[in-house]
């Protein structure tokens, strides 16, 4: 599948997505490089969504299944001090790529992009089905919200990840949740509060409340976690004022089933309970809802709830999946992710078959220097490569 020329052009790829700076809502340029990469290859078709995402397809000659391959555009901003590197200007040492996006996901994108022109050339597209690539937008603010909207266009059959593995074949994922707890208080002069209510003490007496709870624990996918991430009182700075409002944001990591009813009512009860020993206690308990602005204009939001998703490894696509990846010389093995994707989506709230598989390595996402070695790159392609082979030719989908 590789030589020499085509490995030049795989890395010329992925600088040249590296360099172009894609905050979430800011993906417009590195989508107009994919864009001229696609028109320049065999891609049949490149639609653009409301939101932005770009799906590229190539058509088989024959019936088949629609396997879509997902790599999210936007990257996390930088904090350009602690860099060693021109985060934007992709500089190759010692047989890395470095820069912004590099493994968080441009690598995978490239890599797919990719893979899916050698694969139409090498069967001059006599293969069953259809090949999608979406190159979605604003996955680090809202994992699988965007695509929500490639699913509806595309409806597939079988749906890839490509956020990092190690090159392993990762059938699962926690989700995520973000839950918010608000007290509401009275304000009165710090010299006098007796005649306030705190809202900051309402809160704390919550918070250790809410310390003692178990979470629930998956034999593959390991705890659910429930973690403040921040909490702010009102106003602020409280010069000589007794804060009326607290609110907290706590990060909810999800097992396989768990619902927003069901995350919320243990929380809820204990905040209800609390009511009943408190009459001054005001408290509400709630899943966070946000929304931002797509580069092409449109609005993007919604509740902060991420589903978990597994499936059986005994599941003939997964098998099938990794039997290809094998076949074309990966050592991959079986395994899952730790933090939330876009999978959320297609496997959580769709129930589509979906995996995961890419290059580099998770703990490499969001941190200062990131960087993706180029043999991992070169395999991923590989990778994907070789599912595009496996999972088109299935039969029953």
């Amino acid at each position: 599948m590789f030589n020499g020329k085509r490995k030049e052009q795989l890395i010329h790829l992925c600088q040249r997505l590296v360099q172009q700076k894609s905050y979430s809502g800011e993906e417009a340029s590195v989508a107009m490089v994919i864009k001229e990469f696609a028109q320049e290859a065999l891609f049949d078709e490149i639609v653009t969504d409301k939101f932005g995402n770009l799906i590229l397809s190539i058509t088989g000659s024959r019936d088949g299944p629609k396997v879509l391959f997902d790599a999210h555009m936007d990257t996390v901003p930088i904090t350009e001090k602690k860099w060693s590197f021109d985060p934007f200007a992709a500089e190759i040492r010692e047989g890395r790529i470095y820069g912004r996006g590099t493994s968080d996901m441009k690598g995978s994108l490239s890599a797919m992009l990719a893979a899916a022109t050698y694969f139409a050339q090498d069967t001059n597209k006599e293969f069953p089905g259809v090949i999608y690539i979406s190159c979605s937008v604003h996955e680090e603010c809202f994992e699988g919200v965007a695509t929500r909207e490639v699913s509806k266009i595309v409806n597939p059959d079988y749906v890839v990840i490509g956020e990092a593995t190690n090159l392993n074949l990762n059938r699962g994922q926690r989700g995520r949740a973000e839950i918010v707890i608000e007290t509401f208080g009275k304000s009165a002069h710090s010299s006098n509060p007796i005649i306030g209510v705190n809202a900051v003490l309402k809160m704390m007496t919550i918070l250790h409340r809410i310390a003692g709870l178990q979470e629930g624990q998956n034999d593959v996918l390991g705890k659910g976690i429930l973690e403040i991430t921040d909490i702010k009182s009102s106003p602020y700075p409280g010069a000589s004022v007794v804060p009326s409002y607290c609110k907290v944001t706590y990060d909810r990591r999800l097992l396989i089933g768990e619902t927003k009813e069901s995350v919320l009512a243990p929380l809820c009860a204990i905040v209800d309970q609390l009511r009943k020993e408190d009459s001054q206690l005001e408290a509400t308990v709630s899943i966070a809802i946000d929304q931002k602005q797509c580069y092409t204009g449109e609005t993007i939001g919604g509740e902060r709830f991420f589903p978990a998703w597994l499936f059986d490894e005994q599941k003939p696509f997964v098998q099938t999946a990794l039997h290809s990846l094998r076949r074309h010389g990966l050592k991959s093995e079986l395994s899952h992710y730790s933090f939330c994707t876009n999978g959320s989506h297609f496997a959580g709230e769709r129930g589509i078959n979906t995996l995961g598989f890419g290059p580099s390595q998770e703990f490499l996402a969001h941190i200062d220097n990131e960087y993706i070695e180029i043999e991992q790159l070169e395999k991923a392609s590989v990778g994907y490569y070789a599912l595009m082979e496996g999972l088109s030719n299935i039969q029953s989908y």
